[in-house]
């Protein structure tokens, strides 16, 4: 399955068991907005991150944006406590984690906590933690600050959202201890 039908199997998940969650979600990106933000990353964007960004750019809007904390985003989802990044939130996460030598810390080329080629699209709050994909290859890892970065947790961005889908089809079941759906929106407990 490509990154672009899993994120709509997400999406419809979510108009089905959380109507109010999905309208809240913005349209898409434009190649210009993609083609600027890369301009000044200095950096390409995954071909799956390209896709997915091109079907929903998940900033909040401008209004709702907020200046003192890391990240923005909408809160709950994907799951408790983190959300996706659309490119702004990208673009300023990047940018703090990035480095003149291409990776974090600069004496360890083979281990680092960061390497340029990763490019944030899941945070908390404070950008301490999230998941990004690895422009070179596509995989999908994560990073905790002050603990080692996991590379390759998932094979693609499809694969990642599949688990998304298999989250939120758990939440629909009821089988999900930390979660429901109530009255269309996710409710974490």
């Amino acid at each position: 399955m490509s990154a672009a039908e899993s994120w709509s199997r997400v999406m419809g998940l979510l108009r089905e068991h959380a109507p109010s969650d999905h309208a809240d979600l913005p349209g898409p990106a434009t190649e210009q907005m993609l083609a600027a933000a890369e301009g000044r990353m200095g950096i390409r964007l995954h071909g799956d991150l390209r896709t997915w960004l091109l079907q929903n750019n998940l900033d909040l809007p401008e209004e709702e944006f907020d200046d003192d904390v890391m990240c923005c985003g909408f809160d709950g989802f994907p799951d408790e406590g983190s959300f996706l990044l659309g490119v702004r939130a990208m673009e300023r996460l990047y940018a703090n984690r990035s480095t003149s030598c291409g990776f974090d810390p600069p004496d360890q080329p083979d281990h680092p906590f960061w390497r340029n080629e990763w490019i944030p699209f899941l945070s908390d709050q404070d950008g301490w933690r999230g998941k990004f994909i690895d422009v070179r290859d596509g995989r999908v890892g994560s990073w905790f600050v002050g603990e080692m970065t996991v590379t390759g947790e998932y094979e693609s961005m499809a694969q990642y959202f599949d688990s998304v889908a298999e989250t939120l089809t758990r939440i629909a079941d009821g089988s999900s201890p930390v979660c429901r759906f109530t009255e269309g929106r996710l409710l974490w407990s």
